[in-house]
């Protein structure tokens, strides 16, 4: 049955690109928030609003009964979960199924078999897609994993099963660090995601990192072309861009075949992200894993397809077929998007926090910044610090590049710290011009241009 009230579970860009999908869609809205985001954008354009909790996200946004409750006060008939937070929650999505409530993403069984990584790779062994070596699921006994690891060869990532955001890895160089490091995965695993179990692959050194984004109404499934995340600090992204340039068209179509045979042989519904690692010397990709929810990065491919991944997501949910098919997806230029962080990248990229006292968007044609402010916004010290993101689009990417530098230019945030310095001189960077990057390029070129971020830094007082 079609969505007609949907209640969004997050909070700060993504809630507010999610309102604009409902409402576009002719669909009410009712916004859940804790505390400290009384007075957030999502909540002043949501049609409802309720509060449930305090600013701890554990005791509000990580609150499945608090959220359940809500949905039935208000008669909400789908939850979108955006991204973080419950969106890979097998649990909660179970709960808001058996609620009556449509859950706007896979199934509960979904998210358990792809949302675990080990289990993922299985079933990504099993369509036929190409897997990095490491350990046939999870690690049961340290020994014999280490055996492994000596029979695939150093270096090897160390990978918590439940892991997301960097957290949960560690990349061992030898025997010794091996046994040292795996603990430390598993307790930094269990501590963050409630589950210490670790996998192990070969680590590919300078490999890059490509993703397809795919849609599936659990009867037909399709792709819509890569996103290339390489660039990243502490195995964040923080610049995405699509397509990519390193695959040649053959490769393309292999990459993205694989991805819809995965989705295809677990019957997906929603949307997805199927991750691989693709080596430039060999011109082989291997799937890593797969992320049953809505991602940060995707308005590139937006940009790139003209489609609107969340207002699918959506109709799915309502039980609707995929609105287009494969041959009708056409890509047009090239894409970037960076992340706006409110911290100091200066001061090692220190979060700050602050009030918004000023505020210039850019704009003109093929700009799009997709973000939670406005003048006199408290920016709340209790969540993640992404503040907003800029995407780009022209019709190449030397193009995108020479818009990008433009429009961050544009950006003005009075006295806030922001991630804005990095973009200027990444897009001035011969590297990333040329594009020949992988994904342990960039923080080595952090520390090398210490002193060149810190002037920007400084200028922009």
């Amino acid at each position: 049955m079609a969505i007609t009230k949907l209640l969004i579970a997050n909070r700060g860009e993504i809630a507010v690109r999610i309102i604009r999908a409902a409402q576009d869609l002719g669909i009410k809205t009712v916004q859940v928030y804790s505390i400290a985001d009384a007075t957030s954008l999502a909540v002043q354009m949501a049609d409802e609003a309720v509060e449930i909790g305090p600013p701890a996200a554990k005791k509000s946004y990580l609150n499945a009964d608090a959220v359940l409750k809500a949905a039935k006060d208000t008669g909400a008939d789908g939850i979108h979960p955006g991204y973080g937070f419950l969106a890979e929650n097998a649990d909660f999505a179970d709960a808001v199924e058996a609620a009556g409530i449509s859950f706007v993403g896979p199934t509960g069984d979904m998210i358990r078999t792809m949302g675990d990584k080990a289990s993922a790779r299985r079933a990504a062994e099993n369509a036929g897609v190409p897997t990095v070596p490491g350990s046939d699921g999870i690690i049961t006994d340290m020994d014999e994993a280490a055996d492994l690891a000596e029979q695939i060869g150093y270096p090897v990532m160390i990978k918590a099963t439940a892991g997301g955001g960097g957290r949960g890895i560690r990349v061992a160089e030898t025997a010794e660090e091996f046994a040292e490091l795996a603990p430390q995965a598993s307790a930094e695993a269990a501590a963050a995601f409630g589950d210490g179990g670790l996998y192990m692959e070969k680590l590919i050194a300078l490999a890059r990192h490509i993703e397809v984004q795919i849609l599936g109404d659990g009867t037909d499934f399709i792709h819509c072309y890569e996103r290339e995340c390489t660039l990243q600090r502490r195995r964040q992204k923080v610049w995405e861009e699509a397509p990519s340039s390193a695959l040649s068209e053959d490769v393309r179509e292999k990459l993205c075949s694989s991805a819809v045979a995965l989705a295809r042989a677990v019957g997906y519904r929603g949307a997805g992200t199927v991750e691989f690692l693709y080596d430039d010397e060999s011109g082989r990709f291997f799937f890593i894993e797969m992320n049953t929810r809505i991602q940060v990065e995707h308005p590139v491919t937006e940009s790139i397809t003209g489609i609107d991944l969340v207002a699918e997501m959506i109709q799915i949910a309502g039980g609707e077929p995929l609105s287009i098919k494969q041959e009708e997806i056409v890509v047009r230029g090239h894409s970037i998007e960076v992340r706006i962080n409110a911290e100091d990248p200066a001061n090692n990229f220190m979060p700050f926090p602050g009030v918004v006292d000023d505020l210039r968007i850019p704009g003109g044609p093929g700009v799009r910044f997709d973000h939670m402010l406005y003048h006199g916004y408290q920016i709340p010290p209790f969540y993640d610090s992404l503040l907003g993101k800029l995407i780009v689009h022209a019709e190449s990417r030397s193009s995108a590049i020479t818009r990008l530098k433009r429009a961050v230019a544009e950006l003005n945030f009075g006295e806030l710290k922001t991630t804005t310095p990095l973009f200027l001189l990444l897009a001035e960077a011969e590297e990333v011009r040329s594009g020949n990057i992988h994904t342990n390029w960039l923080e080595p070129w952090l520390e090398t241009n210490e002193a060149k971020l810190a002037s920007i830094g400084d200028n922009e007082k």
